[in-house]
């Protein structure tokens, strides 16, 4: 299945709000494998890049005019990542926990990861139909449309982090599996540190062991290089770690591939750079 993503280049602490954009299909299975062709494309259709890397992405590169944007995902220690979902009240207590217990203003990126279901249906005066049976001014007009959507939802979000003077960027994923998409995106971007928000609702069916998906999900199933936060009410969720910590890791934790590009000892060694996130096996 081929997922969208796209990687926002933000300009930091600016209001210029959600920078120039960088698109790229990537199919899964080729992840899998340990193998990555990827193409990247401004969202001007004038603006063409590629990037053909025999292991997951290690480096983005943008060239917009003459200057080269860069971030070395696996070389950066100083990065949190913030779920941003459809509930703006949740996530937006997410976000404000990270600026406020897990990041220096100094040094600290946050990358906003929003996923946003595919669309398979346009509505059109005759009612929705598969967007392979609308002309392509409709499909284009209603894309541009949800893309407005987007930007303004998570326009607030970067408002906060430019407000804090937090360099910020946006990671956004097309994909009806939030859960699964997130934690496909971990190996990719080598994560270390994911915020997660979830409700109160949510929260109790955790707690009672009933399946929730989304942070449940995601908590089970990390990979244990990454540390994982659950926020909710704008409160970390601290029992809840020990008990999703199992003498036998999962079939998903236990197979995901391929592994970081770090080994395991660096791993270990690593300083984080805010004391909040400690290794996911110190709990």
């Amino acid at each position: 299945m081929a997922l969208n993503l796209t990687i926002g280049t933000g300009e930091g602490n600016t209001d210029e709000g959600v920078g120039s954009r960088v698109h790229y299909q990537d199919q899964w299975g080729n992840f899998r494998s340990g193998v990555i062709s990827t193409e990247i494309q401004e969202e001007q259709p004038s603006e063409l890049f590629e990037i053909n890397n025999g292991v997951p992405m290690s480096t983005i590169n943008e060239e917009v005019e003459g200057s080269v944007f860069s971030f070395d995902f696996h070389n950066r220690d100083d990065v949190v990542y913030v779920a941003v979902g459809t509930s703006e009240e949740t996530s937006m207590d997410a976000l404000r926990w990270t600026l406020n217990n897990a990041v220096n203003p100094s040094s600290t990126i946050v990358f906003l990861i929003h996923v946003f279901p595919e669309i398979k249906y346009i509505p059109t005066p005759l009612g929705k139909l598969p967007i392979s049976q609308v002309n392509p001014e409709q499909k284009e007009n209603y894309m541009a449309q949800e893309r407005g959507k987007r930007r303004e939802f998570l326009q607030k979000f970067l408002d906060v982090c430019f407000t804090s003077q937090v360099k910020v960027d946006t990671i956004l994923i097309e994909s009806d599996m939030e859960a699964k998409a997130i934690l496909d995106l971990i190996p990719i971007l080598n994560i270390r540190k994911l915020v997660l928000c979830t409700t109160k609702s949510n929260l109790r069916k955790m707690r009672s062991k009933k399946p929730s998906g989304g942070a449940d999900e995601i908590l089970q199933d990390a990979p244990e290089y990454c540390e994982v936060k659950i926020i909710c009410g704008g409160n970390e969720i601290t029992d809840l770690a020990s008990e999703s910590l199992s003498p036998s890791p999962s079939p998903r934790a236990a197979d995901r591939s391929p592994k970081p590009v770090q080994e395991q000892e660096q791993i270990n060694n690593d300083s984080f750079a805010c004391g909040c996130f400690r290794p996911k096996t110190r709990f």
